[in-house]
């Protein structure tokens, strides 16, 4: 996997250097302090993962990442950053991760272990049949304390809407995301996740019983969660045809 560094501070692009070649086997290809310099880099050659300072020269690193998302081929961004007010933005950019200075050794090991497991997952080849041109998401990010935490979608058990928030319910974690469910639903996979109720979508995978409830309708008991999610009356038949009741 190869990589760039955009940060203005040497000191800080070293240490990062440092890091990324001690714990992980991605290829430092390029360092840069200045915007422009990377848009014109990317314009004739490719990375796979851009180490982005926000606060840089000429262009900024959230005005760099909106160029970038544009692009055809759209290298993976990790925001590093002295200021966690940028976080929404970030997220919105649909950022990898966001790091925080200084580092902390131990947050950059993570970040470096997610983001190999990422691309390694990505360069696995499509299964025998499978047409799709667009490769189903495997991790989707969310936020807690303006940190931003790219998470597999499989540790996702259901959502839960309140108004204009989305709860994620994970086995151990709770998370609220400033979104409809229906704009987050949108960012699963429909052969894993079903909007089982106007409030309520579920991860078909982590059901462990259905069970009869009034009016023909079922509630859904989880694994390892004592939560039960109801499936409404208007999504019973979809449901059926699902689960081949």
């Amino acid at each position: 996997m190869k990589a760039i560094i955009v940060e203005d501070e040497f000191l800080a692009q070293q240490e990062l250097s440092w890091m990324i070649k001690q714990h992980s086997t991605i290829d430092i290809v390029a360092c840069f302090d200045d915007g422009l310099d990377v848009l014109k880099f990317l314009q004739h050659s490719e990375t796979d993962v851009i180490f982005l300072d926000i606060n840089i020269p000429s262009l900024d690193g959230v005005l760099l990442a909106q160029n970038i998302s544009k692009f055809a081929h759209k290298p993976q961004i990790v925001f590093i950053t002295a200021w966690k007010e940028h976080a929404v933005q970030a997220f919105e950019l649909e950022a990898f991760d966001y790091i925080l200075k200084p580092y902390h050794e131990s947050r950059i090991i993570s970040m470096l272990h997610k983001l190999e497991a990422h691309w390694q997952q990505q360069r696995q080849p499509a299964a025998p049949g499978n047409s799709s041109l667009h490769p189903v998401a495997q991790t989707v990010n969310l936020t807690r304390d303006e940190r931003i935490i790219v998470t597999d979608i499989n540790e996702i058990y259901y959502l839960e809407a309140h108004e204009k928030l989305t709860f994620v319910y994970t086995r151990r974690e709770e998370y609220v995301m400033s979104m409809a469910i229906s704009e987050f639903c949108s960012r699963l996979p429909e052969s894993q996740f079903f909007r089982c109720h106007r409030s309520y979508c579920v991860n078909l995978n982590k059901i462990r019983e259905i069970e009869p409830w009034f009016n023909n309708t079922y509630i859904l008991r989880l694994r390892d969660l004592e939560f039960q999610v109801p499936v409404s009356r208007s999504k019973v038949k979809a449901f059926r045809q699902l689960m081949r009741l």
